[in-house]
């Protein structure tokens, strides 16, 4: 259970990361919105189940476990829906995709 909990712990981290490499490495702002978005969703999500796996261990399913999952299955939830609706308003607002060729 130790050994599940870490993993679940580094997957997150892994992934929190590579969306911080994505929002500096992309060239405009939908794509790192894109990299934050996913990248973020499922990093977040990958900790709080490896915190929750940790939990487990020390002294079983308790109250916090079941708060730590419901938040994570809040942030699964809105993070996307966040994402979508910034990405959406920027584009009414006429912000232009970024292009190979610069037009």
């Amino acid at each position: 259970m130790k050994y599940l909990a870490l993993l679940f712990l580094l997957g997150g981290f892994f992934f929190t990361f590579v969306a911080a490499l994505g929002v500096i490495r992309f060239p405009d702002f939908y794509t790192r919105m894109h990299a934050s978005g996913k990248g973020d969703t499922l990093g977040v999500a990958l900790s709080l189940i490896g915190l929750i796996f940790y939990l487990a261990i020390e002294d079983g399913f308790t109250l916090t476990s079941v708060k730590l999952l419901f938040i994570s299955v809040f942030i699964f939830l809105a993070n996307p829906i966040g994402t979508h609706a910034i990405c959406r308003a920027a584009y009414k607002c006429g912000l232009k995709p970024w292009t190979r060729g610069g037009e």
